[in-house]
């Protein structure tokens, strides 16, 4: 029997959402050069929709992606590149795009990789937000969405990598 997924954000809620964060982004780095860099792969296509909304002549682009340790059972507390970003981000503003911040372990970790790397300043902006889940203190600048609980896909967010090409965000409902 098929997974069942239940519509939590439609397609052009989502786009909507996306074209204002672009144009707050926009606002908040006028004149100023900026490096965007999205995490993969749950990213990927917020990404690519949110830089096509950021007006900004000196706007980089990059990609990080990072794979965590520990026993198979739990999340593991060591944390590793398995792709590193390119660009140096030294004297630089930072953009760290997510597709979801919820316990806030990958952002904090990629924090202060980016503040030893000399950034200049560093913002989060993330397509869904599950704040009630944070076990760090962190803040996210540009939020798309904030929810609350369900296990959520689509928009580049998967299940066993499936589900990251739909053009909406599920709650996947196990079968």
């Amino acid at each position: 029997m098929p997974d069942t997924l239940k519509t939590v954000i439609d397609s052009d809620t989502l786009h909507r959402r996306v074209a204002e964060l672009g144009a707050e982004i926009t606002r908040c780095y006028q004149g100023k050069p900026l490096v965007a860099v999205c995490v993969l792969k749950g990213a990927f296509l917020f990404f690519a929709d949110l830089v096509r909304h950021i007006q900004n002549d000196a706007l980089e682009l990059d990609f990080v992606r990072m794979a965590s340790y520990g026993s198979g059972t739990s999340r593991g507390r060591q944390t590793i590149f398995s792709k590193d970003m390119e660009v140096d981000v030294a004297g630089k503003h930072v953009l760290l795009v997510e597709d979801i911040v919820d316990t806030g372990h990958s952002v904090e970790f990629l924090l202060e990789v980016l503040k030893k790397r000399g950034a200049e300043s560093i913002r989060v902006c993330t397509a869904v937000d599950k704040h009630e889940r944070r076990e760090v203190d962190l803040a996210v600048d540009f939020a798309g969405f904030p929810l609350q609980k369900g296990f959520i896909v689509g928009y580049g967010m998967d299940y066993a990598e499936k589900y990251r090409e739909l053009d909406a965000v599920y709650e996947l409902v196990p079968e």
